[in-house]
């Protein structure tokens, strides 16, 4: 399916999948190698997933796996400021995306650093205000689904059917989005949150289902607890595992890869790309 995002008035073409790079200014995420602690690591790494390709960059300031420690509003947004201020030196046209569930944190990353895309794990449920103030910014927005919070969503997996579930939750609320005003929606199925390894794979197997939606569907899998728990290594060693698993959600139709490793991702969507023409069943 043929897509375009807005971008802040530019139109960001979705026929070909982009790959999003993160660039986590945070102590603590759960895969080490993403980490970027002061200004040079994070100027280094803008560069270098510059470099490999990305299509678009993700800042994140606070870690939402299971047991980080709490990050106070102002220490989240000091953190992205150091990312935003240096890509707005080093690459000012590369699509910019914040990682954030509050939204005075939102609004101050698009007012002050001219930030294009929210990306709220908390789909709308962690900050009441998020919503109206994506509408009122007009920014793009990527609506993930996730139960409770970080700390609780592990004991909140009880699904009848969770592909169906997941979307029906997701469509209830791009309704209240679209209410609002919000155009520019983006699903994210939220791998690895408030899911059992069994139910991340159920839905990356139905993945199609998602983007009948008929939004761009974001595939956050890059080195998640699905892969190296089924396989018994370490975020460290799940880069294969990681590639493994994109090449399933490109073919069931992602239109946004978000991962740590840029380079293998946009080498996988040339290869995709070649095979769909003449391939039309799943793998």
């Amino acid at each position: 399916m043929s897509m375009t995002l807005n971008i802040r008035g530019r139109l960001l073409d979705l026929s070909t999948p982009k790959v999003m790079g993160i660039v986590n200014v945070t102590p603590d995420s759960f895969y080490s190698g993403s980490r970027t602690a002061g200004r040079a690591e994070v100027r280094e790494r803008i560069l270098r997933l510059r470099e490999e390709g990305a299509d678009m960059l993700d800042f994140g300031g606070y870690s939402t796996r299971p047991g980080a420690d709490p990050v106070t509003e102002d220490e989240e947004y000091s953190r992205l400021a150091i990312g935003l201020e240096a890509v707005k030196e080093l690459w000012p046209e590369v699509p910019v995306s914040v990682d954030t569930f509050r939204a005075s944190v939102a609004r101050r990353c698009v007012e002050e650093w001219g930030a294009d895309i929210i990306n709220d794990v908390g789909g709308g449920t962690l900050d009441p205000e998020m919503w109206p103030t994506v509408a009122e910014l007009r920014v793009a927005y990527v609506l993930m689904h996730m139960r409770g919070t970080p700390a609780t969503m592990n004991t909140l997996t009880d699904y009848n059917d969770v592909t169906a579930d997941v979307i029906t939750d997701l469509s209830r609320k791009v309704y209240e989005l679209r209410g609002l005003g919000v155009c520019d929606i983006i699903i994210d199925p939220g791998f690895g949150f408030a899911k059992t390894v069994d139910q991340n794979f159920r839905m990356l197997d139905e993945l199609d289902e998602f983007c009948k939606m008929g939004m761009p569907v974001l595939a956050g899998l890059s080195r998640k607890s699905m892969i190296w728990r089924t396989l018994g290594i370490t975020p460290e060693e799940s880069l294969e595992g990681t590639i493994g698993l994109n090449a399933i959600a490109l073919d069931r139709g992602a239109s946004i890869l978000r991962v740590h490793d840029v380079r293998p991702a946009r080498q996988l969507v040339s290869l995709i790309g070649k095979l769909h023409p003449v391939v039309e069943f799943k793998l």
